[in-house]
This record gives C-alpha cells, sequence and structure tokens, in this order.
C-alpha cells in the first residue's frame, strides 16, 4: 500500500525524479510526470528510451515527488517494477498526464511504444 502523503503528490500537479541502474552501473535520473494508485506508482515512458530498457534489466529503482509549492514537502518510494500496461490504455494515461500538467493531450510524437510502468513500494517514506 503507498502512503497517503505520497499518493497525494504523485496525482498532483507534481513532478517526480526517478532514478535507475544503468547496465553499467551507474545511476540515472529522469525527472518526470508521475501517477499513483492506492499501491503503487506510476510512470509512463516509451519502449525505446534507455530508461525503460535500464527498468527491465534491473526493477529497483526510486522515486521522489516533490510539491510544486513546496519542495520541502516530498515523498520518496524505493521499489521494484512489477508489472506494465501497453497498448490504448498506456496512450490514453499519457493523454490523461498531459492534460494534468500541460492543460491538453499529449502531442509530442510517440517514437515507439508507451508503456505505464508500476511499482511496487519496499521502502517510502513522506516529509513536510
Amino acid at each position: 500500500m503507498l502512503e497517503p502523503a505520497i499518493r497525494d503528490l504523485a496525482t498532483g500537479k507534481n513532478f517526480a525524479a526517478l532514478s535507475v541502474h544503468l547496465p553499467n552501473g551507474q545511476i540515472a535520473t529522469h525527472v518526470m510526470w508521475v501517477d499513483a494508485t492506492d499501491d503503487q506508482i506510476l510512470v509512463n515512458t516509451e519502449i525505446h528510451r534507455a530508461k525503460y530498457k535500464a527498468m527491465q534489466q534491473d526493477p529497483e529503482v526510486t522515486v521522489t515527488v516533490w510539491d510544486a509549492t513546496n519542495p520541502y514537502r516530498y515523498g520518496e518510494v524505493r521499489g521494484r517494477v512489477i508489472g506494465e500496461v501497453r497498448g490504448d490504455e498506456a496512450r490514453a494515461h499519457i493523454d490523461t498526464l498531459s492534460q494534468r500538467y500541460l492543460g491538453h493531450d499529449y502531442a509530442a510524437q510517440i517514437q515507439s511504444e508507451r508503456v505505464v510502468v508500476r511499482i511496487d513500494p519496499v521502502r517510502q517514506r513522506a516529509t513536510g
């Protein structure tokens, strides 16, 4: 179960930093839109991107979401990728996120295929 404070941050108009392990052992962090269910953090990306490939190889990730109006209020989830959703549902999800963050459907060209990555929390904490 996702802590309610973190779920609230992740379902608001707040950005997240997703950290993944690259195949060469380095850690890469990407600022991105985020979403959540009652149980999981959700990130939407494309299957050709390095972050997606890295999550396929090593499913251990960290997601930090901070409040856009008060960056001292944030939540961190250390978790594990446990599944994904593709197809029409993933496309609809990126439109939903774009509506939240930008006020219109997603307009960028999709180069490969959209995918919603589901992250189960292993350790989580909220502050502020």
